[in-house]
C-alpha cells in the first residue's frame, strides 16, 4: 500500500450506501456518530464506533480485521455499540482522562445527588457515560504516540466538549489531519452546547474548549474528521474562526455583573440599619439582610398588624433564624410569619423549611415549581433541595399559586406572575408598597443598576431548563412592561432605579440568542442547547414493583416532527412499549406512558441507567438522554 494514501486527496465517491470515501484508504460510516475506517490492506483502524453497525459492513471495503478502535471520548453515541466488539480480534484504546467514565459509568448517575458530586452542575450530571462498563485495552495519555502499521498517531488532549476528549493527529504528504471528536462541527460551530456546560456560569467548560481550539488552530491542520457532521475540509481556517467566535462569545456567557462582589459589598445606600441583628430596612415595611449576611436568602415584609411574609429563606443556620426572629419581635413589631414565598425551584431558597414549619410558617409557590420542591428526586435539574445536605429531601407546599393570581394579604395585593430566566421554574411577586412598585425576582438578575457596564443577567445554564428565548428574554420583557421602582433579587441583592438596567438586560438576552444561533449548527438551535428535549418523569424511578414512567418529546420546529425513541433497559427490566414511534405537532410537546416491569431475580441491585436512543426526522442522534432506575437487593 502506498504511503501516498495518507495524503487524503479528499474524494466524494460513494463506496456503499452508508460508506463515504474520504481518501484512498479512508472511509466514513455514519450511524450515531461518524466512524472513520483507516484501511491498510485487509486490516483497519477505526476512530469511534457509533452504534457498532460499521463492524458488520467493513468487509464491503475489503477489510477483514479491525485491529484497534480509538475512542475520542466517553459519550454514549460514540461507543454505544461496544457490546458488538470481539475483543479477541479488536482492541480498544481511549483517553486515560476519561477512564473512570468508561470503567464505572453508573458512578456518575446519583440516586441522591449532592453539590460536590464529580462531573455535575449542582447535582445534575453533564457527562454521558455508557450504560455499562466498556472494556479498554489501552489508556492513552496526552502527547502519547500510538503506532499502527508504521503510522505515528499523536494523541492530543482536547477537552471542552468532553472533560477528557482526545484528538488524534496523523501526518501525511506534508499535511496534518485530525480526528477531532466533538471539538468542532463544520462551519466553525459547536457540536452542541450542553456538553460544554461544566459549571454554574463560570465558563470552565467553555474555557477548556477555547484552549483546545486554540491549540488545534496553531497546528495548521489540513482536514479535520469530526464525530458529527461533514468532514471539515478547510480545517485550519475554521479552527481560527471558531476560536475567535468562542472568545468573543465568552463575555456574554458569563454573568453580567461582578459575581465575586456579592459577598464583599457594603451597605446599600437605600437601606437603613435596624436594632435587629443582620437586618436592614429597605422601606418602612420591607427588610432584608445587610452586608454581614451577603449572599444568603432572606427578605421580609412586616405589615402594621405584625404579620409577615418571607421572600425566600435559606443558606444560613437555624440559630441565626431564631435570633433574628426574636430580634424582629422585639424591635420591628413582628408577631407572626404567615408564609414564605419561594421564588423558584432551587433548594438554597428554602433550606430553613423545617425550622420555619416549627414556627407555623406556611409555604407558597407557583404550580410549575411546587413538584420540584415536593419531589425533587423526580428531576434531573441542578440545585434541587436534596443536593444541599439540608437535613431533608423534600418540602410540602401549602398553597400552590397560578400565574396571574392576586392575593389579598394584610391590606396589600400580592401579584404572582411566571418569571423564568435563570430557570424555567421561577415566579415573580410584586406589590405596591410604601409608595413604590417593588418586584421580587429570585435569581433572574443581579447587579448594580448605576453601573452602565453591568447588564445583570445571572448564569446561563441549560440544565436549569433555561432556553434564553423562553427565559431571560421573557423576564426582560416582563420587567419592561412592569416598570418597577425597586427590584429585590434573591441572595440579598437590592436594585434601585432599574429602568436603564432592564434595557441592558433585554439587549443582552437578544444578543445571546443571536450568538447561540450562530454557534450551533441546527437551524433550530434549541435541540443542541437543551438537554431535555427528550426527557423522563420521574427521572429517578424505584422499580421495586411494576411502575410507569412518562417520556416527553419536544418539537421546537414550525413543522411536524417525527421521532423514534428506543428505550434500552438493563437486564431484568422490561419496558412496554420499548420503542416510541410517532409525531409531535409544531412547537409542542407530547408525552408517552411506558410501563416498567422488573424481574427481581435478574435486575441488578443499585442504580442502573436506561438510555434513550433517539432518531429525529430520520437522523440518528443516538443515546443522548437517559433516566435511572433503582434495583433492590434480593
Amino acid at each position: 500500500m502506498k504511503r501516498a494514501l495518507i495524503a487524503f486527496a479528499l474524494l466524494h465517491a460513494t463506496v456503499h450506501a452508508a460508506f463515504e470515501q474520504a481518501g484512498p484508504d479512508l472511509f466514513v460510516w455514519r450511524s450515531t456518530c461518524n466512524s472513520y475506517v483507516l484501511r491498510d490492506g485487509d486490516a483497519a483502524l477505526l476512530f469511534d464506533l457509533g452504534d457498532g453497525s460499521v463492524l458488520e459492513h467493513v468487509g464491503e471495503i475489503g477489510v477483514k480485521k479491525i485491529d484497534w478502535i480509538l475512542l475520542t471520548g466517553h459519550h454514549r453515541e460514540l461507543l454505544q455499540g461496544a457490546d458488538k466488539i470481539d475483543h479477541t480480534v479488536t482492541q480498544v484504546a481511549a483517553p486515560k482522562a476519561e477512564q473512570e467514565l468508561l470503567e464505572t459509568p453508573t458512578a456518575f448517575r446519583k440516586w441522591d445527588p449532592r453539590l460536590g458530586d464529580k462531573y455535575t452542575v449542582h447535582g445534575s450530571s453533564y457527562v454521558r457515560p455508557p450504560q455499562s462498563p466498556v472494556k479498554v485495552e489501552r489508556w492513552l495519555a496526552a502527547d502519547e504516540v500510538f503506532e499502527w502499521h508504521g503510522r505515528q498517531i499523536q494523541c492530543l488532549s482536547t477537552p471542552g466538549h468532553s472533560p477528557g476528549g482526545m484528538t488524534y493527529l496523523l501526518e501525511g504528504g506534508h499535511q496534518t489531519f485530525a480526528f477531532t471528536g466533538g471539538v468542532m462541527h463544520d462551519g466553525a460551530k459547536m457540536t452542541n452546547w450542553f456538553d460544554t456546560e461544566w459549571d454554574y456560569g463560570f465558563a470552565k467548560g467553555l474555557d477548556a474548549l477555547i484552549d483546545s481550539v486554540g491549540n488545534l488552530a496553531s497546528r495548521e491542520i489540513h482536514t479535520a474528521f469530526p464525530s458529527q457532521g461533514p468532514v471539515i475540509h478547510d480545517a485550519a481556517k475554521q479552527f481560527q474562526i471558531f476560536h475567535e467566535k468562542l472568545f468573543a462569545f465568552r463575555p456574554d456567557y458569563v454573568r453580567g455583573y461582578p459575581v465575586g462582589d456579592l459577598s464583599k459589598r457594603g451597605p446599600h445606600p437605600a437601606t437603613k440599619p435596624t436594632k435587629a441583628h443582620y437586618i436592614v430596612q429597605v422601606t418602612p415595611h420591607l427588610y432584608m439582610f445587610g452586608p454581614e449576611m451577603a449572599g444568603k436568602n432572606f427578605a421580609i415584609l412586616i405589615a402594621d398588624s405584625g404579620h409577615a411574609l418571607l421572600l425566600d429563606c435559606g443558606l444560613f443556620p437555624k440559630l441565626v433564624l431564631e435570633r433574628i426572629i426574636s430580634d424582629m419581635k422585639e424591635f420591628l413589631g413582628l408577631k407572626q410569619i404567615d408564609a414564605c414565598w419561594i421564588s423558584h425551584s432551587h433548594g438554597d431558597h428554602f433550606t430553613l423549611f423545617p425550622a420555619l414549619k416549627d414556627h407555623g410558617v406556611k409555604f407558597w409557590t407557583m404550580d410549575t415549581i411546587a413538584d420540584k420542591c415536593e419531589n425533587p428526586r423526580y428531576y434531573d435539574y441542578p440545585a434541587m433541595i436534596g443536593t444541599y445536605n439540608a437535613g431533608f429531601e423534600h418540602a410540602k407546599i401549602d398553597r400552590i399559586l397560578k400565574a396571574g393570581d392576586v392575593i389579598d394579604w394584610e391590606g396589600y395585593k400580592l401579584h404572582i406572575d411566571w418569571m423564568p430566566g435563570q430557570t424555567e421554574f421561577g415566579n415573580a411577586l410584586w406589590l405596591e408598597l410604601d409608595g413604590k412598585k417593588i418586584v421580587f425576582t429570585g435569581d433572574n438578575l443581579f447587579g448594580d443598576p448605576s453601573d452602565p457596564a453591568q447588564n445583570g443577567h445571572e448564569c446561563v445554564n441549560a440544565r436549569n431548563s433555561a432556553i434564553i428565548d423562553e427565559g431571560y428574554l421573557v423576564a426582560a420583557k416582563y420587567l419592561q412592561k412592569l416598570q418597577p421602582d425597586i427590584i429585590m433579587g434573591a441572595h440579598g441583592v437590592l436594585m434601585t432605579k432599574p429602568k436603564d438596567f432592564i434595557e441592558r438586560y433585554h439587549d443582552w438576552a437578544l444578543r445571546a440568542i443571536r450568538e447561540y444561533k450562530e454557534l450551533l449548527p441546527d437551524t433550530n438551535y434549541e435541540y443542541l442547547f437543551d438537554p431535555y428535549w427528550v426527557s423522563a418523569y420521574p427521572y429517578r424511578v424505584d422499580v421495586s414493583k411494576e411502575t410507569e414512567v412518562n417520556i416527553t418529546v419536544r418539537n421546537f420546529r414550525n413543522t411536524l416532527q417525527q421521532h423514534r425513541v428506543v428505550l434500552k433497559p438493563p437486564p431484568g427490566l422490561k419496558a412496554e412499549p420499548a420503542e416510541l414511534v410517532g409525531t409531535v405537532e409544531p412547537k409542542s410537546r407530547q408525552s408517552f406512558k411506558v410501563k416498567l416491569t422488573p424481574d427481581p431475580d435478574k435486575l441488578p441491585a443499585g442504580v442502573q441507567m436506561v438510555p434513550m436512543d433517539i432518531t429525529l426526522d430520520g437522523k440518528r442522534c443516538g443515546e443522548l438522554f437517559d433516566f435511572i432506575v433503582l434495583g433492590h437487593e434480593k
